[in-house]
């Protein structure tokens, strides 16, 4: 800056308390004398010679063409215009300006109540004291960003901003932080302070089935369930009912927990665990109802399988189908929901039924064979005799003598005895 073109200088930010440093250039050098003035015109050097008595001033660097210096330990009342001067003819001059950045000094937070209650709106404060220029404020409630309204005040040309935070807290902001934040140019980093939020919220009420544990309830089961209870303040009592009835008299109470032994249907209801707090009161229900027993059928024994298999070699060829229907009928008598049969003792039924199966299967096997090779041996048999009895030509006592005669009545009379009794000897040869 400067009316002449041949001096030139720049303006100077500095943060309260560091170094600021002045430079007085000049370009076409003609060895003209140099001289610093400060806001009030008085001289600080003159080429290389100090005139002012402070000592905060000290000489950088001395030529023809520059006059640098630094200056220690910033105040805010070193703001203001600096200048320089060219001793040529004209006379040059030009100026440059020391601008002094103050951060907060304090930075302080403040709740309108240490404790807040679910549901309640509360004021948050933060102020940022005496800094140059005014500072901005930002709010965040953990990570979560929010807005503020802010007021500025200035004295002295020194700010103080006060930003103002309106929030409604939930049983969830409990321990969470509520953070003040600033930014301002003479602060490097995050400025921040923070307070954390203490809520008070009525109970929250959570029924957990302990016994049994597969959840299934049955009449001579037990069953256990324990009241899980969280709030703030924490729960001093804890409380079970039965909805519209009175809890049976084989229920036993212990604090959060409920056992009742050897469970029947008139034990079905509704069971509810209360609790309170100074903030108010929760409950949570518990419905139970009792199934019937479980119904158990015993497994087949090897007594009854051998039975079943002879029966099915004796009286069935081989139709398999015929022969593993009566298991499978059997089966279809057996109860299928939850209430009339365990799913163990289900399975222990149709391991027994596999098994039988398998081995009336062999056993269907074995005895088509048997009766092949029995009908085989039946058939060999039969046909030996026939062509036993049908080999070779065969005559009667009478028919002797047949081959040498014309005809059968020449062959009875050359028969032996002759022609006596013919009549009644008379055959035929076939």
């Amino acid at each position: 800056k400067g009316d002449g073109q041949n001096l030139f200088t720049k303006d100077v930010t500095v943060i309260e308390g560091e170094v600021a440093t002045i430079s007085c250039q000049v370009n076409k050098s003609d060895d003209s004398v140099i001289q610093l003035l400060n806001p009030n015109r008085q001289t600080i050097y003159f080429r290389d010679f100090r005139p002012l008595k402070d000592s905060r001033f000290q000489l950088l660097n001395f030529s023809s063409s520059e006059l640098k210096v630094s200056l220690t330990n910033v105040s805010i009342s070193d703001e203001g215009r600096y200048f320089c001067q060219l001793y040529t003819d004209p006379p040059q001059e030009s100026y440059t300006t020391i601008t002094v950045l103050v951060p907060p000094r304090n930075l302080v937070i403040d709740i309108q109540k240490d404790t807040a209650v679910e549901g309640e709106e509360i004021e948050v404060n933060c102020t940022a004291m005496a800094s140059k220029p005014a500072t901005t404020i930002r709010w965040f409630k953990g990570n979560t960003e929010l807005k503020g309204k802010s007021e500025v005040e200035e004295w002295s040309d020194m700010y103080t901003v006060t930003s103002q935070l309106m929030l409604k807290v939930r049983r969830e902001d409990d321990g969470v932080p509520v953070i003040c934040q600033v930014e301002h140019p003479a602060v490097t980093g995050n400025l921040q302070t923070q307070r954390y939020l203490e809520v008070q919220y009525k109970p929250r009420v959570h029924i957990q089935m302990t016994y049994p544990l597969q959840g299934l309830t049955r009449e001579g089961d037990a069953l256990e369930l324990t009241c899980e209870v969280s709030g703030k303040p924490q729960p001093v009592k804890v409380t079970w009912v039965r909805v519209d009835d009175e809890m049976p008299q084989h229920a036993v109470l212990s604090g959060p927990n409920l056992f009742i032994n050897n469970l029947n249907k008139t034990d079905n209801g509704t069971y509810r665990c209360e609790a309170s707090n100074v903030v108010g009161k929760a409950h949570s229900d518990y419905t139970l109802y009792v199934y019937d027993p479980p119904t158990t059928i015993p497994p087949p024994t090897t007594t009854t399988t051998t039975t079943t298999t002879t029966t099915t070699i004796l009286t069935i060829i081989p139709d398999t189908t015929a022969t593993t229907e009566p298991a499978v009928h059997g089966l279809t008598q057996l109860p299928n929901s939850a209430e009339e049969l365990d799913s163990e003792d289900l399975a222990d039924s149709r391991a027994g039924e596999e098994g039988s199966i398998r081995a009336v299967d062999h056993a269907v096997i074995g005895g088509v064979v048997a009766v092949v090779v029995f009908a085989m041996l039946c058939l060999l048999i039969i046909l030996g005799r026939y062509f036993a009895r049908h080999k070779g030509t065969y005559f009667t006592h009478e028919a002797k003598g047949a081959d040498d005669a014309a005809d059968a009545d020449t062959a009875i009379i050359n028969a032996e005895g002759g022609q006596n009794n013919s009549e009644e000897k008379k055959e035929y040869f076939i």
